[in-house]
């Protein structure tokens, strides 16, 4: 079965689901992605550390217009303590970007802050080194935020808008609550709430498991 058919098909389960709980208490289900350490390149940089004109090869498709690549780099800390075989995600952006935990920043020993992808000014620096190159960021390395990806009628059907700052919860044996979860609706999304490594751990959650989005909404 194809990855598109298994996404349909949790999709139908879903909806089925949620129709239920418009009029419940519980709340609204949300899939769940546990999104691991990434790379984000711009055209100048995957120059620099694959080789001038170099095109970045397909792995998978992602939500959004995005995939995953099957090039990866090493990352490395102002302490010269390296991660390697981290994944570069496309297609290119208009500047690099680099995602990871916070147990990943204790490893390179440096501070990143807790970001919406893409709001990168003034976030941690980090180098990048790839089979022809290596690439230095004065600023692009970012823990995150934690986040719901929706379609405009899984918003609607969920009482939430775009930039909307909610409550999810973890409806197992940790009975964990996340809040300050932000809200992110565009036609191309696919229905996923996206966490790092860290918080999936210490939550007890996987990749698709259900999480539930609260009634009650917390706003910054």
């Amino acid at each position: 079965m194809e990855q598109k058919d298994i996404a349909l098909i949790t999709r139908m389960v879903l909806e089925t689901l949620n129709k239920g709980n418009a009029s419940s208490s519980r709340g609204f289900a949300v899939p769940v992605g546990v999104s691991a350490r990434h790379v984000h390149l711009s055209r100048e940089d995957v120059d620099k550390l694959f080789g001038k004109g170099y095109q970045l090869r397909k792995k998978k498709e992602l939500m959004g217009g995005q995939y995953a690549c099957e090039e990866q780099v090493t990352i490395v800390g102002l302490k010269l303590r390296a991660i390697e075989n981290v994944r570069v995600l496309g297609p290119e952006r208009s500047k690099s970007q680099v995602e990871i935990s916070a147990t990943d920043a204790m490893k390179l020993g440096i501070k990143v802050p807790v970001r919406e992808s893409g709001d990168i000014a003034g976030s941690a620096p980090i180098a990048l080194v790839g089979p022809k190159g290596t690439v230095y960021l004065d600023e692009g390395c970012i823990i995150a935020q934690r986040h719901v990806h929706m379609a405009p009628g899984d918003a609607m059907a969920a009482g939430v808008s775009d930039n909307e700052m909610v409550s999810v919860k973890a409806d197992n044996d940790r009975g964990v609550v996340f809040h300050h979860v932000k809200i992110r609706v565009d036609n191309t999304f696919t229905l996923e709430m996206h966490l790092d490594t860290d918080e999936a751990n210490a939550a007890g959650i996987g990749t698709g498991d259900t999480l539930i989005l609260l009634k009650g909404m917390t706003r910054r």
